[in-house]
């Protein structure tokens, strides 16, 4: 049955308008940048115009009333409209200028439209709402047009496509500079969870069992625009990292106090690490900077797990001790730790605000992101690397004998390329120290890789 309904002239009918649509969306930058395809798919294929109104009670009224001729008949093509500066206006219970309310309904009188506006047509103003358009005039100038919009990417037709219209005619401009679009949270089958599927997971749960940091990294490892099939074992893996984070911090703080002193940072091994810290940082910044936050992430986590691994048994002993190679590890220990933390906050907010509260007045939310600046730059960043294959060199030979990490060799032979040895040479005493080599330690050129062979204690 044909009826009279609204509409807003969106290009589905008018070229024109449909090729200015899509020069708007060229106006924002798009995260992932391919999602910008479905936005012009989207307007490109539309052959008619955005019909706003529904036949329902309930929603916001068009503020329009129609005159009745003699013989009580709508003047449908006559409608009685208000000035804007009297908006809003329910046409249900307010008069239109020139008649009283005994004239609703009767010949030569009015009636209101009965339509109420499809929520699209109301959530298509979210950013004006937001900024207080028309309410907060100063607050409106700060923020509109905003700077990000994050959404999902099957809306894309629908809400960000109508503020896209929306503030094109009420503004002439976009709504926002960036559009940043997610993924879906789907079932193990990749079927979108809903209470209608029987799928859906009660999120109250997940967060009372895991915690929120847990939650908060699983989310995060969820790339932008990409559907995620949801696990539950992967908040176990959110939970071992927020943990280790605490326990990390916990030892670090033991050990080396809360003061760092850059300048007291001179061992090799110290150096190697706070350098690859300032890749990371570069890189997480960056990686924020073009809103890729798992790259982020995930470039954090790899740095930690090797800082924890790796970095932390070599240097423990020498930490323990006194002196100025103790020094340099305790320095280099609270440097790491404290832009760590800033690094994970983002996602780990939690567990990171309590470490962060031990050692300092203010929120760790309310801290500098963590700058290159503030790291040496004397340090040999292939260090690092040389001293995550040693170790696994001599883990490896000791459990192959089945044997403790806590074992001594009464000697150590490492073969490989030269200039490899040359700077493990250089961190000798800590890896005398992480591999209890308490004998002699030999260094043979090779052209093959690093390998450590080693003489185990008998008696051990």
């Amino acid at each position: 049955m044909a009826t009279r309904q609204w509409y807003i002239t969106n290009g589905g009918r008018d070229d024109a308008l449909k090729e200015r649509l899509v020069e708007r969306g060229a106006e924002m930058a798009w995260t992932p940048a391919h999602m910008q395809y479905r936005y012009n798919d989207w307007v490109s294929g539309l052959n008619g115009d955005w019909l706003i109104s529904r036949q329902r009670f309930f929603g916001v009224p068009f503020p329009v009333w129609y005159p009745l001729d003699a013989d009580g008949e709508a003047d449908w093509e006559h409608p009685i409209v208000p000035d804007e500066a009297s908006l809003p206006i329910d046409p249900m219970t307010l008069c239109p200028p020139g008649y009283a309310e005994d004239q609703r309904g009767v010949p030569g009188g009015f009636v209101p439209d009965t339509d109420i506006m499809d929520t699209w047509a109301t959530s298509s103003l979210s950013p004006q709402i937001a900024c207080r358009w028309e309410t907060d005039p100063e607050l409106f100038a700060l923020t509109f047009p905003m700077d990000v919009a994050p959404q999902a990417h099957d809306i894309i037709r629908t809400w960000l496509f109508s503020r896209v219209v929306r503030s094109h005619f009420e503004f002439d401009c976009v709504p926002w500079s960036r559009a940043t679009i997610s993924g879906f949270v789907v079932d193990p089958d990749r079927k979108k969870m809903g209470k209608s599927s029987g799928n859906a997971i009660v999120p109250t749960e997940i967060l009372s069992t895991y915690g929120s940091d847990a939650v908060r990294w699983r989310a995060a490892m969820a790339r932008p625009g990409t559907d995620s099939p949801f696990d539950e074992t992967q908040m176990k893996v959110g939970r071992r990292l927020a943990m280790k984070v605490l326990n990390a911090s916990k030892f670090v703080l033991s050990i080396s106090g809360v003061e760092a002193d850059p300048s007291a940072v001179t061992e090799p091994s110290d150096l190697a690490m706070l350098e690859s810290l300032r890749g990371v940082v570069g890189l997480a910044t960056q990686a924020l900077e073009e809103f890729e936050y798992t790259d982020a992430l995930e470039a954090t986590e790899r740095f930690f797990w090797g800082f924890c691994d790796d970095y932390l048994e070599l240097v423990k002993d020498r930490a323990y001790a006194a002196g100025p190679a103790s020094d340099s590890a305790k320095a280099a220990l609270v440097m790491a730790l404290g832009i760590q933390l800033r690094l994970f906050a983002p996602y780990l907010a939690f567990v990171t605000e309590e470490v962060w509260s031990w050692t300092h007045e203010t929120s760790v939310h309310h801290a500098p992101w963590p700058s290159v600046d503030e790291l040496p730059t004397t340090g040999d960043v292939e260090l690092m690397d040389d001293i995550a294959a040693a170790l696994v060199e001599i883990r490896g030979a000791k459990s192959q004998a089945k044997v403790s990490m806590k074992t001594e060799a009464s000697s150590a032979e490492f073969s490989g390329p030269s200039e490899q040895l040359e700077r493990l040479r250089r961190i000798e005493t800590d890896l005398r120290a992480v591999g209890r080599l308490t004998g002699p330690v030999t260094w043979t050129v090779t052209e093959t890789p690093l390998t450590v062979t080693l003489e185990l204690a008998t008696d051990s």
